[in-house]
This record gives structure tokens, C-alpha cells and sequence, in this order.
């Protein structure tokens, strides 16, 4: 227990089909991120860190990203953008560390659901103002916390669904098809966001990404047109998929 192998902590703390896990991985775990963190989640075990203090250090990582875009230039998005691999680095840790030792918890699971919440809206509140191009108040910070406040919305929307049906006594699970609007227009629009992906531009690891190649056209047209232009694209998306996402709760049987 105390020097593991890597290849055990793999075994023990990535078990079958976690990279296949519907609304739960995010694409660059699967991709590239689920193969670096055992070596990170072995140096952990080896020296019996918690689960908990490594996802207060993802929290970290998570808001330090959103302080540091908004002193704006190219060099603080590259370092946000850096900061946001190592936010993504730990969230797979902490859970890979809770399962091979044993330690999971509510407590573990709600405090990573907090660390999401913190994490984006950090990051969007310093893209507002980043984007307002001065440590003052402005219209360009209403918009990044418009986005933010969306971005909170939408993950509260899809939270409560699981405390609703805790509360009225159903399994937490919900199938596919309890999921799909009894409405085929809206189901038709659900499909529609789902295949645009369009949700991808107010998440923290494709976000950051997106404000590095912002920062980049800013730095070549001499003004921050483009963040300004990815910060009103956020707000717009936000506020309407958190309007969308609960409209589309409702009318599906998700609460059913």
C-alpha cells in the first residue's frame, strides 16, 4: 500500500469503463489526461495524501486561472490556460486516489461539484475583466458575470434534478429516454445543441483554449476585439442554454 506501482493504481483507481461514462469524463480525459494522472495519483498514495485536499488544490488551480486572465496579455492566457490542465490534472486525481484507497465519500462528491462551480465562474468573471481592459467596473464585466451566473444556473438546474428525485424518493438514475423532451421540436433543438456542441464554449478546459487564441488576435490587431467578441458569446450562450436546460428538464421525465 505504501509504494504502489502505477499500473496498480491504474487498476485500482480507474475501474472498467470510467472513460465511457455518459455526461461524467470530459473529452480530454479520455483523450490524453486519464493516461498522465495515475503517475500523479501514484505520487499521492505513495505519500497518503486524502482525496479532499487534492480537490481543494483542484479548486485552487481552478480560480487562480480566473485571477490570472483577467490581468490580461498573451502571457497570462497561456498561463490560465496552463493552470486549467493542472485543474483537470487533479480533478482526475482526487477520485482516482478516493477509489484506490478506499476513501470515497458525499463529502468528496460535493466538494468537486463545488470546485466546477468555482472553477468556471472564476474563469468567466476574469474574462469580464479582461475584456474590460481595466480594473474598474464596466459593461464587459456585467457580461462575464451574466455568463457566469448562466454557467451557474445550468449546473444547478442539472444538480437539482438528482436532489428533486432524492426528495421524492426515486433512484437518482435517469434513463435515456426520460431524458428526451416529450415535445419532438424541442426534442429536435436538444439534438441540434448536442451535435454544435455549443455548450464546449463555456467550459473551463475548451474556454481557456479559446481565450489563448483570442488573446492571440488581440496582440495582432493591437485591441482586445476579440476577447471582447468571446466574452458577449459566452454571456449569450450561458444565459440561454440555462434558460433552454430548464425548459428542457421540465418537459422531459426526467422528474418523473
Amino acid at each position: 500500500m505504501s509504494k504502489p506501482s502505477v499500473a496498480e493504481v491504474r487498476a485500482g483507481g480507474q475501474p472498467a469503463g470510467i472513460k465511457e461514462r455518459t455526461n461524467e469524463e470530459h473529452w480530454a480525459g479520455r483523450l490524453y489526461m486519464r493516461d498522465i494522472s495515475p503517475y500523479l495519483t501514484t505520487f499521492f498514495v505513495r505519500l497518503r495524501v486524502p482525496p479532499n485536499p487534492i480537490t481543494y488544490l483542484m479548486m485552487a488551480f481552478g480560480v487562480l486561472s480566473g485571477v490570472v486572465v483577467a490581468f490580461g496579455g498573451l502571457w497570462s492566457a497561456v498561463l490560465a490556460a496552463v493552470f486549467i490542465q493542472v485543474y483537470l490534472l487533479l480533478d482526475c486525481s482526487d477520485g482516482e486516489v478516493a477509489r484506490y484507497t478506499g476513501r470515497t465519500s458525499v463529502a468528496g462528491i460535493y466538494l468537486d461539484r463545488i470546485g466546477h462551480y468555482v472553477s468556471e465562474i472564476a474563469l468567466l468573471i476574469g474574462l469580464g475583466i479582461r475584456a474590460q481592459g481595466e480594473w474598474e467596473a464596466g459593461g464587459w464585466v456585467i457580461l462575464g458575470m451574466a455568463a457566469a451566473i448562466g454557467v451557474a444556473l445550468i449546473k444547478a438546474e442539472t444538480d437539482n434534478v438528482v436532489v428533486a428525485r432524492a426528495k421524492a424518493g426515486l433512484p437518482e438514475k435517469v434513463s435515456d429516454e426520460a431524458m428526451r423532451p416529450r415535445s419532438s421540436g424541442l426534442g429536435l433543438a436538444r439534438r441540434l445543441a448536442s451535435a454544435l456542441k455549443v455548450h464546449r464554449l463555456i467550459q473551463a478546459v475548451e474556454l481557456s483554449l479559446i481565450i489563448v487564441a483570442a488573446a492571440v488576435v488581440d496582440a495582432f490587431l493591437g485591441d482586445l476585439a476579440a476577447t471582447r467578441f468571446l466574452v458577449a458569446a459566452c454571456a449569450f450562450v450561458a444565459v440561454v442554454m440555462s434558460f433552454a436546460h430548464f425548459v428542457s428538464v421540465l418537459a422531459s421525465r426526467r422528474l418523473e
